[in-house]
Formats: C-alpha cells, structure tokens, sequence
C-alpha cells in the first residue's frame, strides 16, 4: 500500500525522536516569512539560545549569497540555525563548510544521491544544486554574539514548475532526482542530528577534520572551472579548498591564485 507523503512540513513531528542536545531544542515555525534567516536575526538580538530553530513553509523574500534572491517555494526545507560559538569571525565562517557536508552527507545516507559539496556554500546532485547555504554573523570586534546558518534544500516540488526560466537547468530537487517526495520532519531530524555532530567536531578539534571530509565530497576538486566574483572571471584548475576556507586556482597561466568569494562553474569544453 503507498504511503501517502505530504509536501508540507508536519509541525507536530518535527522534534520527535529528535536525538540532539541543543540543535532544534526551541524550534518556532511560520506559514510564511521575509527569510528565515531575517527572522532568526531578529530573535538572536533579543537573546534566543544556541541551537534555536526557526522553519518556514515558505519565504516570500529569500536570500542567498550576495544579496540574490532565492526561491523558496512550499514544499520545500527552509530553516536557519541561531549558534554562539565561542570562536574568532575568521573561524565562525567556516561553519559554511559544516552545514554543506551534514547535508551532503544525509542526502547521500537517506536517498543513497550523489551529493556533492560545491565551494562555497552550495550543494549539488547530478550536477545540479539542490540546497544552497547562507552563514551570516553578528560581531563586536573580534568577539562573536552569533551566527546564523540557513539551510534551504529543494525537496517536494518539481522545478519545472516552480522555478523561472533561467535557473530550471542548473537546478533540481528531490522530488526530481527521486520521483518522489520525502518525509520533510525526517529530513530535518537527520540534518539537525548531522549538524549538530560535526559542529561539535568543529568546535573540538578545528576545521581541518571537518575539511578534509568536505573535500571528499567535492567533484569540483581537480577539475577545469571558472570563477566568477563581484570583480573578476577567473579561469583555471581548481586544485585545493585551504585551511582559511579559500579557493586555490591555478590560473591558465601558471599562476597561482588564492580566491575568497565567487561562485565557482565547471567549464564546459
């Protein structure tokens, strides 16, 4: 007998059997939402714990990086995480690199995908992103008061019919590479569980555990891309992510060249 799925998010079973200590302890939902990670902001401010949660069936304006607007039609998993790590702002924004190899690694483990971890922030099946990932900090000085880390993942819905024209090739869904849609409470309990393991491998051993396995699931890695920032279009070999989280290119020339912010796009022959 098929078990019928919906593609709504169930409020009632999102924390049950929930297996964390702090991650998802607090979790506050709404139907609708500027971004969840605007509304997560606001509660930090006003003193939220670590670990708090809040979730959205969708946002009318979501972001992505660089001020882009990203699509978050129903259906999909829209939340964002409030930390207060006790860490410097040059090692907070790695926790980028955390949220990006917990999800590779639970869509790989529940769905048995081809996950893989693209630099910066996204993640891609077949190619194609499925989850991209927004880090944002609130600091006073060289002191960290919080760190918001949205996670939107392309679940039930089928982007031919929900996306604009322009981004229906470089995106996907779950939906799409499944044929069918997924338990969105499950999906949410193994992330939070994931993330909340690796964050605190993070936060006990540094970035180069969580590095080196983020680079194992990175396709891009020694392979031809380009590389496009608000600046510049770089081309070359994509050799190494380093230990402060930059991009190493070897450009066409020979040269070598560290990069910080772009998007990165395998080039096609």
């Amino acid at each position: 007998m098929a078990i019928d799925v919906s593609a709504k998010i169930r409020i009632d079973r999102l924390q049950e059997g929930l297996r964390t200590k702090r991650l998802g302890r607090s979790i506050l939902f709404s139907r609708e939402v500027e971004s969840t990670n605007k509304w997560a902001k606001e509660l930090a401010m006003y003193g939220a714990c670590e670990g708090t949660v809040v979730i959205a069936e969708t946002q009318i304006r979501g972001r992505g990086r660089l001020g882009r607007e990203w699509v978050s039609p129903i259906g999909g998993l829209w939340f964002s995480l409030i930390l207060r790590p006790e860490l410097r702002p040059t090692e907070a924004v790695k926790l980028t690199f955390v949220a990006g190899l917990a999800v590779a690694k639970v869509l790989r483990e529940m769905f048995g995908l081809k996950a893989e971890t693209k630099w910066p922030n996204d993640v891609l099946v077949n190619g194609r992103k499925i989850c991209g990932i927004l880090t944002e900090m609130n600091t006073t000085g060289e002191t960290v008061n919080f760190v918001l880390v949205g996670i939107g993942i392309n679940a039930n819905f089928d982007v031919e019919k929900v996306f604009p024209e322009q981004l229906k090739k470089v995106v996907t869904s779950l939906e799409n590479e499944l044929g069918r849609k997924v338990r969105l409470e499950s999906l949410f309990r193994s992330l939070l569980e994931r993330l909340e393991n690796l964050y605190e491998l993070f936060l006990r051993e540094g970035f180069n555990p969580v590095l080196k396995e983020w680079k194992n699931y990175a396709g891009f890695l020694g392979r031809q891309v380009e590389v496009t920032s608000p600046t510049e279009k770089l081309s070359g070999l994509a050799l190494d992510v380093d230990h402060e989280g930059a991009l190493v290119l070897r450009l066409e020339d020979g040269t070598m060249r560290r990069v910080f912010v772009g998007d990165v796009s395998l080039r096609t022959k």
